[in-house]
């Protein structure tokens, strides 16, 4: 069972797919402006269609309270969906704010847990992880909206990168230790 994981793991698809990865995310960081209003736009279509849900599940609540809130709620998802899609742009600034905002907060929580597990191994990496964090919170922070113009598309990027480089490495071990 492992050897088979291992062959598919190391075969030329997964491969040629890691590669294309890495390909795709360097051209979502050639083109950061193209590829953040590509990720509002996906995002606006799954909020609309959760939106959808939320309204078809309305009706399926029981008692008057419980469906007018669902409704509400599903309207207010069918709202925000439509407008980022007939406003991608004000959806790219809304975003990089909340994305500013989540790092700004995951690194003070990750200094937070550092100070709380300093005496144990490998506390620095989060000491580390924090510092960086918090960093590129302020920076983007510092830079809305004109941030907005580049920080999506490039944290996509480098995702996309690091995701494709990880996978081919491992796609290339498995294919030597298959071998071997």
């Amino acid at each position: 069972m492992a050897q088979a994981g291992l062959s598919k793991l190391g075969s030329g698809t997964s491969i040629v797919w890691a590669i294309l990865l890495i390909v795709f995310g360097f051209l979502a960081i050639a083109l950061p402006f193209a590829t953040s209003w590509g990720v509002v736009v996906v995002i606006a279509w799954l909020v609309i269609f959760s939106g959808g849900f939320q309204f078809i599940h309305a009706f399926q609540s029981q008692g008057v309270g419980h469906i007018l809130w669902k409704l509400l709620v599903a309207i207010l998802y069918l709202i925000v969906g439509l407008y980022f899609l007939l406003h991608p742009l004000m959806g790219v600034a809304a975003f990089t704010f909340a994305l500013a905002v989540f790092f700004v907060v995951e690194g003070v929580f990750d200094l937070v847990a550092y100070f709380q597990a300093r005496n144990a191994a490998g506390s620095g990496w989060i000491l580390f992880d924090g510092i960086v964090t918090l960093i590129l919170g302020l920076l983007v922070w510092r830079q809305w909206p004109s941030s907005s113009l580049w920080v999506i598309g490039t944290l996509v990027g480098i995702s996309m990168i690091m995701t494709g480089t990880t996978r081919l490495m491992m796609g290339l071990a498995a294919r030597r230790l298959a071998h071997s």
